[in-house]
């Protein structure tokens, strides 16, 4: 699945147009490297992104097309430095 469509599944970031525009600014690193939204994520990645001054780092846990909300936090897990 593309990065950008991933990010919004997973509702980290919540719309497409948004990822793929924080993906063109470098915003997000994949497994230490700046990603572009064409990027196939895969489990086990390691995502991480800089909202501002925040940064939220999350490994890839499911890539699944279609995901209700409630199940969306499920697709990821947050990483503490």
């Amino acid at each position: 699945m593309r990065l950008d469509k991933y990010l919004k599944v997973s509702r980290l970031i919540k719309r497409r147009t948004v990822a793929n525009e924080a993906c063109d600014n470098e915003r997000i690193t994949v497994n230490g490297r700046p990603a572009k939204a064409s990027y196939d994520v895969k489990v086990g990645d390691v995502l991480e992104i800089r909202f501002g001054a925040k940064t939220v780092k999350i490994e890839v846990l499911a890539v699944a097309e279609a995901v209700r909300k409630d199940d969306a936090a499920a697709m990821y897990r947050e990483l503490t430095e």
